[in-house]
């Protein structure tokens, strides 16, 4: 026996501390630490497969019947090296079997090795086996009887790298069995990974506030019994019987009685706060059981279970809101069943038009199947049904999500694309070819594929790269004589070929159309998914956004533009309004700028911009964000700070709620221009763009000031079929 923590009497079991072993399946070792860790256990510490932890019997007890994580609980009573079957056998003979259970009672032997030179695990399991029951028999003539199903004592020996460790297993059978499920269907999910499939949705947190919980597809009723389990407080090991720990002599039967009464009055409370669990399904088997399953749980009349047609599930009351949780089926691939991807084409309509503004947890073997759903996942987390590896995808089923997906129309495939699609194939290829080589010649990692090249498809094709390679397409909005039809069968074809010559998955592409705008308007928010990527662009780094706005964070033809500001800002004081998300800000502190001041009205701009700045290292009282209206920020700060370089990019039109007035740059950039010199040391730079096609510098309103046009110094190749994307200006103090 382990000696007490606090040198008390060893054999009282309230008072001495046992090392512990909870196994549970891949990618899960981090839900069971910190359920551990709220159930008492000490000194916890992941590893792989399981968790380690400490503490007295009636600690390991309450795991065994409150964790819906754990596979087995297994209290540690010996290592010691095992490189022979000699060396296997002495060790085990090492341990008093006979302090811990008598020769009337049965035991068994599990035994796993890895990386070990005992190969055979049933062989390994015959020496411990043997180790046993010889040293009962030389203690007292009687040995136990060996037992596979149900013993009294079942004994764990993991072998690896030659290390045995020699346990007694506390829960006996896989703690995963609950005792209320004996119909199953095909494939059925097991318990506690259901129940790592509801905590990785946050159920807990949706119950506790009252929402409710609909599964679709419910099989056998696994998800919605274990999220009732979850809801009304009910340990998961309360129906079962046989516990490995009760035969075994150092068995602490109080603290277990008293665990029992405890969970006992728990559910007894907990059933009376349930909320709504419903689980449908088309398949009458399968309701068949998950009615039965229920029932055993001790659950009759507190979950819903229907037979019902996918297209028929939702809520039992219109204004419930909660969670969508469902394992539809997947196969072992893509194909395996014929009709998958329809199915989850219908699991995704019915998520948006039966559910909104609720949360939904989908988990499926197949991410290609997943993509069907139409749906783009929030998160994800790699979970492991068997063998199996899994995306659980979580979603928002908000209006605005549907928003933004209804934009994007569906990738045509090759057999139904027209003649023009393979003009727009080669096109694209072509550009792939020169425009990637000339990429990788110059280190360039986020440029322009595409910019309508053919009338045909007026869509600008811009790649991204980073630790994956994105494409971001937008479709310049068809004026109203063309054939709305034939438009978006044309988008569809081009999305189809982009897909196929760039080899992406589907979500890494994302489409927007692109609509005539009005200064700020390119800014408006289209969506609230904040899903952020990294990219990456001369030596910097930078976060972008694909789906929450019209433009992605990172204006592609200032590319030349950002460059110059580095090599313009070494020892200097720079200035950046109008700054957007400081990417300017970011090359020109890479350049090495002596102070950096970065000012925008917009607060969501001003915090990218600092975690851009963050994201390269740079911090610190050097680097200054202001929150501002650049106009206002200008008249006040005229007999401030002076600085070296500015960089001046203003909106072609502005009418915020936060401005008086309106503010357009044809009319009024003399004056812009006029109170930013005065901001301007004698010998330093502004550099003035913007991007209204039909602009004209007021060369006679600043005829005092040396203007020099370098529109076409910084327009990059990758936008040369476009020369008016953008006007620039480098603009010094006379004589300079």
């Amino acid at each position: 026996m382990p000696q007490s923590r606090h040198g008390r009497d060893r054999r009282d079991p309230s008072m001495t501390s046992y090392h512990f072993f909870a196994t549970t399946p891949r990618n899960m070792e981090s839900l069971l630490a910190d359920e551990l860790r709220g159930l008492g256990g000490e000194g916890v510490a992941e590893t792989r497969a399981g968790v380690h932890f400490t503490g007295a019997l009636a600690a390991a007890y309450r795991i065994c019947l409150w964790s819906r994580i754990a596979n087995r609980v297994l209290l540690v009573l010996g290592r010691f090296p095992a490189a022979t079957p000699e060396a296997l056998y002495a060790g085990a003979q090492r341990i008093p079997w006979h302090e811990h259970f008598s020769p009337d009672e049965t035991f068994a032997v599990d035994f796993n090795t890895s990386q070990s030179q005992i190969t055979h695990s049933h062989f390994g399991a015959l020496k411990v086996k043997d180790a046993i029951a010889d040293q009962f028999r030389r203690h007292g003539g009687v040995r136990p009887w060996v037992e596979t199903e149900r013993p009294d004592i079942r004994i764990n020996v993991y072998l690896r790298r030659d290390e045995a460790t020699l346990c007694l297993d506390l829960s006996e059978e896989s703690l995963h069995r609950r005792g209320y499920r004996e119909q199953g269907v095909t494939a059925p999910l097991k318990e506690n990974l259901a129940a790592a499939i509801l905590l990785r949705a946050g159920w807990p947190e949706i119950a506790h506030e009252g929402g409710a919980l609909v599964d679709p597809m419910c099989g056998s009723g696994t998800l919605p019994i274990e999220a009732a389990l979850m809801a009304a407080d009910i340990a998961p090991g309360l129906l079962r019987d046989h516990w490995g720990f009760l035969r075994w002599k150092h068995h602490d039967a109080p603290a277990w009685d008293a665990l029992m009464v405890e969970a006992k009055s728990r559910r007894e409370k907990g059933l009376e706060r349930l909320p709504s669990i419903q689980g449908f399904d088309h398949n009458p088997a399968a309701v068949h059981a998950a009615l039965a399953n229920v029932e055993r749980a001790g659950l009759h009349g507190r979950i819903h279970i229907e037979r019902r047609e996918l297209e028929h599930c939702a809520p039992a009351r219109p204004k419930d809101t909660g969670l969508v949780v469902v394992n539809p089926p997947y196969g072992e691939r893509l194909g395996a069943d014929s009709d998958l991807e329809n199915l989850y084409r219908r699991l995704g309509e019915r998520l948006k038009e039966g559910f909104p503004g609720w949360r939904a947890a989908v988990i499926t073997g197949n991410p290609e199947l997943g993509k069907k759903l139409g749906l783009r996942a929030r998160r994800k987390h790699t979970l492991y049904n068997g063998r199996i590896e899994c995306r659980l995808l979580h979603f928002d089923i908000t209006p605005e999500w549907f928003l933004a997906d209804r934009q994007r129309p569906g990738p045509l495939p090759a057999e139904q694309r027209g003649a023009g699609a393979q003009m727009f194939a080669n096109r694209l290829k072509k550009n792939l070819k020169h425009l990637g080589r000339w990429a990788r010649r110059e280190g360039i990692h986020c440029y322009r594929l595409y910019g309508a090249d053919l009338p045909e498809y007026a869509i600008a094709v811009d790649l991204y790269e980073g630790e994956k390679r994105w494409v971001h397409v937008q479709e310049y909005e068809a004026p109203k004589n063309v054939d709305k039809q034939n438009a978006r069968r044309r988008v569809r074809e081009a999305l189809g070929v982009i897909l196929e010559v760039l080899a992406l998955p589907e979500d890494q592409l994302f489409f927007k159309v692109r609509r005539q705008q009005k200064g700020s308007a390119q800014y408006q928010k289209l969506a609230s998914r904040k899903n952020y990527h990294e990219v990456y662009e001369g030596g910097c780094r930078f976060l972008v956004n694909f789906e929450d706005y019209l433009d992605t964070g990172l204006f592609l033809d200032h590319r030349i533009t950002r460059a110059m500001l580095a090599g313009l800002a070494a020892g200097k004081n720079f200035l950046n309004l109008f700054a957007y998300t400081g990417a300017a800000t970011v090359h020109a502190a890479r350049g090495g700028a002596a102070s950096t001041t970065t000012v925008d009205m917009s607060r969501t701009y001003i915090d990218w911009a600092k975690r851009n700045m963050a994201l390269n290292g740079f911090d610190g009282a050097r680097h200054t964000f202001i929150q501002a209206n650049c106009l206002e920020w200008l008249n006040k700060a005229a007999n401030g700070k002076k600085y070296g370089l500015i960089f001046l990019d203003p909106p072609s039109f502005s009418s915020s709620k936060r401005m008086q007035g309106t503010f357009d740059i044809q009319r009024d950039h003399a004056a812009l221009i006029r109170k930013t010199m005065r901001l301007l040391e004698p010998d330093g730079v502004l550099i003035f763009s913007n991007n209204l096609r039909r602009f004209k510098m007021d060369a006679k309103a600043l005829s005092d000031l040396k203007i020099k046009d370098i529109s076409r110094a910084t327009l990059p190749k990758d936008f040369e079929r476009n020369p008016r994307i953008h006007n620039c200006w480098e603009i010094r103090w006379p004589g300079r």
